[in-house]
């Protein structure tokens, strides 16, 4: 795995952390629809499946991580959630929901982390 890697991987580890502590429950990482691209995230919040993107950035001049989805990526995000409630029987009673989790790891500190609900 090469640095990047090593870090998207860092950031998903404190997202999944962030997110049992909010009383989520995770059901997959990293899940692959074909084609469409990968689900960072897929979790349980009582009965709402949330998918959740997860950008990790090292402090500096580098974009926020909340800066990230963009139009393009919240249309791929609703795609893949869709594919994702067709392989697993269809919406639960809850319905869907599409998360962000940012992950800001500063020089010297902990890591930053900022969980946004409803973002797509």
């Amino acid at each position: 795995m090469n640095a990047t890697g090593a870090l998207g991987r860092y950031g998903e580890d404190l997202a999944v952390r962030r997110l049992g502590e909010a009383g989520m429950a995770t059901l997959a990482r990293n899940w692959r629809c074909g084609r469409a691209g990968e689900i960072d995230i897929v979790a349980r919040d009582g009965d709402t499946v949330v998918i959740c993107e997860v950008k990790t950035r090292r402090g500096g001049g580098f974009e926020h991580p909340m800066a990230a989805v963009t139009p393009a990526k919240a249309e791929r995000l609703r795609r893949l959630a869709a594919c994702w409630l067709e392989r697993h029987g269809g919406p639960p009673p809850g319905g869907l929901r599409i998360d962000l989790v940012g992950v800001v790891l500063p020089r010297r500190g902990a890591p930053v982390v900022e969980h946004v609900r409803g973002v797509a």
